[in-house]
């Protein structure tokens, strides 16, 4: 028994450690690499200063974050990169293009608060009252009265002196100006509500000055943006929309970083050529609807097609399931139950409509349709952008196969890979649209226009975004092209571009659907059609790597040895 017990004993413990030792490996079934360690610590130590140095702007957590990315630069430095799997040194690039770019923007900060140094630094003070804070130090109320007193009295001093000198400042100094002193306005919010109520000295003593000091500093900040070069505003052209137009070289340096190696111009002509294809298969549906070559006719009929009120979520039910159960008969991709048993619907407000007018998708299918206190025209509008036809297109990019089971399947798989892009968000989920388009997935004319409907958005979201980023085209003129090229009902183009150009969208994000989605197109060519995988194969090995640029995902799936000074050169359009 005795010699059981210990054989016992020696079988448990080689299962606890053997187990620990597989953990800790690369492991080819989870696709953990020889980065994972390196990826899961700089994620978690980031996030973990990130809470500690929350002050935006603050000369110590800009010192702090330049010397913990140059230190996390010397850690990856160290991989041998020629040695590493090809999804170590996928690992590698990316988390050294991330570095870079927060290296990058770092350099940028300091530069423009350096500018600033003399109207921003009359609270500087501030940051320090902070620091002390977050330990729970006791703090000298009297003094801290004065000091707060103090500063508002520089404050006064600098906003006279502005006043007086009267310099203005470009817009991205006007907005770091705003956000330097909107940190410095949180430091003391919160060096206040920290010791308020519990140490009686601290409120009988700071709670005027600080008062004061509160709204002094919303005032001057009022000043300072009022220093701005109104000549490098953008203007209001009647839209309503104000903007912020990057200009190319910020284009170009953006999409090198998104790794897609083509010029905005040539990025205008790909999606010209592709509308140049939509227009060709819209007058082919137009005439089979018998309506000739007045697509617009046939369009408006499709639009007509909408929906009773209060009917709307059930149709989307419809439309999802004849999705699903396409994608399930032509086995294009493994749907895990939990995906499908969890996605659920809600609706978009009025309010939120502005900007959405359409659906928005992921683990909630949001949809957008009148509710009762709009205006008639408006829920007209609604109803006719969101008929059945045009939102079959649309279905299966929000849900499965696109963004529901994109973030389904990136919690479960290499999630250490924090990567994300729209041009693999957005440009895998529009991929599905081309893909079932050549499957034969719309079932009549009136399907084929709705989903071309939206493949002509897709192109000229590219064309209006880039032409705006370039300073070609105005707002106004970016939803005149929505309405005149594609058939937007007004309300929605108003809505489409505001939700662009004023949204929490990057510059890049329009033109990430289309630009993506014939990213994975072209590589499914490469793989699919000339049978290396399966469809199916393909469809699920994407889904396994997580977020990346589509460069990438095409490096691993190909098996591809990179350079350690790698640069984007996958030239992905061929029409």
């Amino acid at each position: 028994m005795k010699k059981l017990s210990k054989l016992f004993f020696i079988a448990c413990l080689f299962l606890i450690f053997g187990h620990l030792t597989i953990a800790q490996q690369p492991d080819n079934q989870s696709g953990v690499t020889e980065l994972y360690d390196f990826s899961v610590n700089l994620r978690a130590d980031y996030g973990s200063l990130s809470r500690f140095y929350s002050i935006e702007n603050s000369p110590e957590r800009r010192q702090r974050f330049e010397s913990f990315f140059k230190d996390q630069l010397s850690k990856l430095e160290k991989f041998n990169f020629n040695k590493l799997s090809t999804g170590g040194q996928v690992d590698y690039l990316l988390q050294k293009r991330y570095i870079d770019e927060n290296l990058f923007e770092l350099s940028v900060e300091e530069k423009e608060v350096n500018q600033l140094k003399r109207w921003v630094s009359p609270a500087e003070s501030l940051y320090e009252l902070e620091r002390k804070r977050r330990r729970g130090l006791h703090l000298d109320s009297e003094k801290v009265a004065a000091d707060l007193n103090d500063i508002a009295k520089k404050l006064k001093v600098a906003t006279t002196e502005l006043k007086k000198e009267n310099p203005t400042f470009s817009r991205e100094l006007t907005r770091r100006a705003e956000r330097t002193i909107r940190g410095q306005k949180r430091a003391l919010n919160s060096v206040y509500d920290f010791y308020k109520g519990y140490d009686p000295q601290f409120t009988w003593w700071v709670t005027k000055p600080y008062e004061v000091l509160d709204k002094a500093l919303d005032d001057y900040s009022k000043v300072l943006s009022a220093q701005v070069d109104k000549s490098t505003l953008p203007k209001d052209d009647g839209s309503g929309i104000i903007g912020n137009p990057i200009g190319r070289e910020e284009l170009i340096r953006q999409m090198k970083y998104e790794m897609i190696p083509y010029s905005p111009e040539q990025l205008v002509e790909i999606a010209d050529k592709e509308f140049a294809w939509a227009d060709a298969e819209l007058l082919k549906a137009s005439r089979e609807m018998g309506f000739g070559d007045d697509w617009r006719a046939a369009q408006e009929k499709v639009k007509m097609s909408f929906v009773p009120e209060g009917h709307q979520p059930e149709a989307m039910l419809k439309l999802y399931n004849e999705s699903v159960d396409f994608l399930k008969k032509n086995n294009l991709l493994t749907i895990p139950p939990i995906a499908e048993e969890t996605w659920r619907m809600s609706m978009i407000s009025p309010a939120r409509q502005l900007i959405s007018p359409f659906f928005l998708g992921g683990e909630t299918l949001q949809i957008s349709y009148p509710t009762d206190d709009m205006n008639h025209e408006d829920k007209l509008m609604s109803m006719r952008g969101n008929n059945p036809h045009f939102s079959r297109a649309t279905v299966h990019h929000e849900l499965i196969a696109g963004h529901h089971l994109q973030g389904f399947m990136n919690n479960r798989n290499k999630e250490y890979r924090s990567y994300g892009t729209p041009f693999w968000t957005e440009g895998w989920a529009l991929y599905w649209e081309l893909l079932l388009w050549d499957m034969d997935f719309p079932q009549s004319p009136e399907d084929r226009i709705g989903m071309l409907f939206w493949r002509m958005h897709r192109s000229a979201r590219i064309i209006f975004s880039l032409n705006y980023h370039l300073g070609k085209w105005t707002p106004q003129q970016c939803i005149d092209f929505l309405v005149d090229r594609v058939g937007h009902e007004r309300a929605n183009a108003e809505g489409e571009v505001r939700r662009s150009f004023e949204g929490n969208y990057g510059p890049l994000y329009q033109l990430a659907y289309m630009t993506g989605g014939l990213q994975f197109y072209e590589l499914k060519k490469e793989l699919v059609d000339s049978g290396k995988m399966t469809i199916k194969e393909f469809h699920d090995a994407v889904l396994k790597e997580n977020s990346m640029p589509v460069e990438m995902v095409r490096a691993i799936l190909t098996n591809q040895r990179l350079k350690k000074d790698f640069e984007s050169s996958w030239m992905f359009y061929n029409k």
